[in-house]
């Protein structure tokens, strides 16, 4: 497949501008990306290939800085996006992540998506000093100040979400025998750890099923897992393999209590296709308002997002939690940007990464904030449980931490 190259959003000016020198910009500081006019902003998402479900992430992501870029810039200075496809593939991350550091010369890299793509990258971009900043996976790994300062992630992490799913089943189905259908790499692997973690052994798992992300279907480990006696069902998914699995197990009448992980909980992108009838009951977790369901259809923040998607995603799913999300890293990585003021030194920009306190953003959950530290490069920790209904997923229960001592 050839190189597929997208400018998202092109800013007023994509020259490099270099500072006036003059005693006034002698108190700006800037590294490569950065000028009195611009701002570069790298990103790699899957347009293509196994995971492009999630090509709605980037396009989010390059909405909302044209939505910025419309309203004045950041601090003046205009974001320029730029994005390429790596079609969730490790060596194709390098090969386009290595275009944006030492081509391109972007400021940082933002929002990558995927646990082994950026593990691909980590150590690169550790060596160049480059931020990678808010990390679009929940691996644990991104959690890890010391050995990689300058890797940040995002989203409530997938040992948390394993551990916070394990506490519904021991009060809910203490008797239960789980099986569980994975993604056979660091994703699948952490949140199936966190689950274990979060049971203790106090409960059977019958059978545990691996895929790979180039199987063309997981409906043969569908089947195995109902033939293991399974009553609970931890399917721990992309998109693409989170409808197949959903779509097989009614097909074969298999009707377990089933946990969907949240990277795969789209009403549009994955329960639609699987059927909703098939898919209700389904339980997962998230941090963020579902634009679906009607508790939130007054609410000021939703109209916000919404008028967001009418202006500057027109096309985008507003079924979907995967928008919703790339909105608030997106927010997130503004308000770094505007607390860096004119200091924009890429050290600068993990320093005011690492100083989110209480951040408050309207399509969070009431009650989750963002907070971060130079210890401490987990913004989101808490989630709260939902349930499918046939038509949207419904909130229920507290909002949890699945953190060790959380």
């Amino acid at each position: 497949m050839r190189n597929h190259r997208q400018w998202l959003t092109v800013a007023a000016t994509m020259g490099i501008v270099a500072a006036v020198a003059s005693p006034a910009a002698a108190q700006k500081k800037y590294d490569p990306g950065a000028s009195d006019r611009e701002i570069r902003i790298g990103n790699t998402v899957p347009y293509s290939g196994p995971a492009s479900a999630y090509a709605e992430i980037g396009k989010t992501y390059a909405a909302y800085f044209n939505k910025i870029n419309a309203e004045g810039g950041i601090n003046g200075r205009k974001i320029s996006f730029i994005s390429y496809d790596d079609a969730y593939s490790p060596p194709k991350t390098v090969e386009q992540t290595r275009k944006l550091v030492e081509s391109d010369e972007v400021l940082v890299v933002f929002g990558g998506l995927g646990t082994a793509t950026n593990t691909a990258i980590q150590k690169y971009m550790n060596a160049k000093k480059v931020p990678q900043l808010f990390v679009n996976t929940g691996a644990t790994k991104w959690n890890d100040p010391k050995q990689f300062p300058w890797t940040m992630g995002w989203q409530a992490n997938y040992q948390s979400e394993g551990r916070i799913y394990a506490g519904y089943l021991l009060t809910n189905y203490p008797q239960g025998k789980i099986g569980i259908l994975y993604q056979n790499d660091d994703y699948g692997k952490d949140l199936v750890r966190g689950l274990k973690d979060g049971l203790h052994g106090k409960m059977r798992i019958v059978a545990e099923m691996p895929y790979e992300v180039s199987d063309p279907t997981v409906d043969s480990q569908i089947v195995t897992l109902k033939s293991s006696g399974a009553d609970i069902f931890s399917n721990v998914t992309t998109p693409k393999f989170a409808a197949q699995a959903i779509k097989k197990a009614a097909e074969i009448g298999w009707k377990p209590v089933h946990l969907l992980s949240r990277v795969a909980s789209y009403v549009g992108a994955v329960l639609k296709p699987a059927g909703f009838e098939n898919a209700k009951g389904i339980l997962t977790a998230n941090f963020s308002k579902d634009p679906t369901d009607p508790a939130w259809s007054d609410d000021p923040a939703l109209k916000e997002w919404l008028g967001f998607m009418d202006k500057y995603y027109p096309d985008g799913d507003k079924t979907s939690s995967a928008v919703v999300n790339a909105y608030l890293q997106a927010q997130t990585l503004v308000q770094v940007l505007q607390q860096c003021g004119d200091n924009l030194s890429r050290e600068n920009v993990m320093k005011q990464a690492a100083n989110l306190k209480k951040l408050q953003l309207g399509m969070l959950l009431p009650g989750i904030m963002i907070n971060t530290g130079s210890n401490d490069f987990a913004p989101i920790k808490q989630m709260q449980m939902k349930r499918f209904n046939g038509a949207t997923f419904e909130p229920f229960g507290p909002v949890m931490s699945g953190e060790i001592g959380g």
